[in-house]
């Protein structure tokens, strides 16, 4: 799970990469949605790194623009999106993806997120914005959800390389989110399976309580490319048939995506 599984994933060594760098991108990912501005104290117990090296690393990225300095605090600056922005236009996100979620948002009535695996989560890449969406939940682009307690999160899983499966419902550290949250890992693996054998992912109340999520895959087992998900409030679901309906719609998604090959990463 760690940076040495990552080296040896791709066949190298520690020789072969830039360990500074490493360590910058750690600084860069330690603000997140519940850490938006960080102390130099706060960034150093979140990576792992000494203090000294989190101040050099931070001043850096303060010269290069892509923190601010608040006080005692540092932040983001919007020149971070610069590097999101190569990966979405050279996925034609913008002027193919977007406008295809649209479509089905407004046709279902209901929005529609794309997401894909990075390592110990979920992150949106991309989610529909139409006017008809009866529900919002307050995710954006970026914003990352747990594997082992959301829909999307379970089919990541279900789909995803076995080892990599087995590693995340074995160490993953997760917490209370709502009363209904499977605190057992072992049904959680069950779960995740299950997901596996019917191709789809339905998740009750876990992560958002009175909200049931809905995800299936893009693309096959081993061959993960993204999956498509949506979340409705348990009170606008009447029975079993709406949870296979919205099902359905996701699948129609999914199958225009791999169609299209507009979606070609993972």
């Amino acid at each position: 799970m760690g940076i040495e599984g990552d080296l040896s994933a791709h066949g190298l060594t520690e020789r072969d990469i830039s360990l500074t760098f490493v360590k910058g991108m750690a600084v860069l990912k330690a603000f997140d949605d519940n850490h938006t501005r960080l102390t130099l104290t706060d960034i150093a117990k979140i990576t792992g790194l000494d203090r000294a090296s989190v101040r050099r690393l931070v001043l850096t990225l303060v010269a290069l623009g892509y923190v601010r300095k608040e006080g005692r605090h540092f932040a983001l600056t919007p020149r971070v999106l610069i590097l999101a922005g190569s990966f979405l236009r050279g996925n034609r996100f913008g002027s193919h993806i977007q406008p295809l979620l649209n479509r089905y948002a407004r046709a279902f009535g209901c929005a529609i997120s794309l997401a894909i695996a990075d390592e110990d989560a979920a992150v949106y890449v991309a989610q529909s914005s139409s006017q008809e969406e009866a529900v919002t939940f307050g995710f954006t682009v970026g914003s990352r959800l747990p594997l082992l307690h959301t829909a999307i999160g379970r089919m990541m899983l279900a789909y995803g390389e076995a080892s990599w499966r087995e590693a995340c419902i074995r160490e993953l550290g997760f917490e209370q989110y709502t009363p209904e949250t499977e605190m057992d890992r072992a049904e959680i693996a069950r779960r995740v399976e299950s997901c596996r054998t019917q191709g789809y992912a339905i998740a009750n109340g876990e992560f958002d309580a009175g909200v049931t999520g809905f995800a299936v895959p893009v693309g096959r087992t081993g061959d993960l490319r993204a999956v498509v998900g949506m979340s409705q409030p348990n009170f606008e679901l009447r029975d079993e048939e709406m949870h296979l309906r919205r099902i359905s719609e996701l699948q129609q998604v999914a199958q225009e995506l791999g169609r299209s090959g507009l979606f070609e990463v993972g």
